[in-house]
């Protein structure tokens, strides 16, 4: 009789167990689904930036031609930009940092141009963009905080035995680099 609680309690325990594995890597795999879903969202975010510098060079070129340093570098900035897409989060940041840098510098030479300050497609495509880097910002932030419960569900014991198991790896931030600390978004 008291075998048969002994194995019964055995059992039960190893059910537990194998409901609390289950439970974990579920639970992982939720979180990093959210981290992906993160970080095509910052896609999403720096495509958009990235189709509304084509339209802002060339509205700006039509008041401030002699710029042409200016206007290449944030062009190459851009090409840049779109070409580190499937890089991982540090060198996109990098990039992006880059672009953020070259933008700000466009918008300084802006200002030497009333014409062009005072011209509605400018306008519009500065507020769009400013509103773009504000939407850059949140989602790199929802993209950090996803990483986050990720990687503290992974380092964590008990659950970072069924991440070992389920080769569940920590992901890398996004995070700003260089000048872009300081700046981390073009204001108007």
């Amino acid at each position: 009789m008291a075998g048969l609680i002994i194995f019964a309690v055995l059992v039960l325990i190893v059910i537990a167990l194998l409901f609390w594995a289950i439970a974990t890597y579920n639970k992982l795999v939720r979180q990093r689904n959210q981290v992906q879903a993160a970080s095509a969202q910052i896609d999403v975010q720096l495509k958009r930036r990235h189709d509304l510098i084509p339209n802002l060079v060339e509205t700006v070129k039509g008041y401030a031609a002699h710029e042409r340093g200016t206007l290449d570098a944030v062009v190459q900035a851009r090409a840049a930009a779109v070409a580190a897409r499937d890089a991982g989060p540090a060198q996109r940041a990098a990039v992006e940092g880059e672009l953020s840098q070259v933008l700000s510098r466009l918008m300084v030479v802006a200002e030497a141009y009333p014409d062009l300050k005072a011209n509605q497609n400018f306008l519009a495509l500065q507020t769009e963009l400013g509103n773009t880097e504000d939407k850059i910002a949140y989602a790199r932030q929802f993209f950090n905080n996803a990483v986050q419960t990720i990687n503290t569900t992974i380092q964590s014991v008990p659950s970072n035995v069924i991440a070992g198991l389920g080769r569940f790896h920590t992901e890398e931030y996004f995070q700003a680099v260089g000048e872009e600390r300081e700046a981390s978004s073009v204001r108007f």
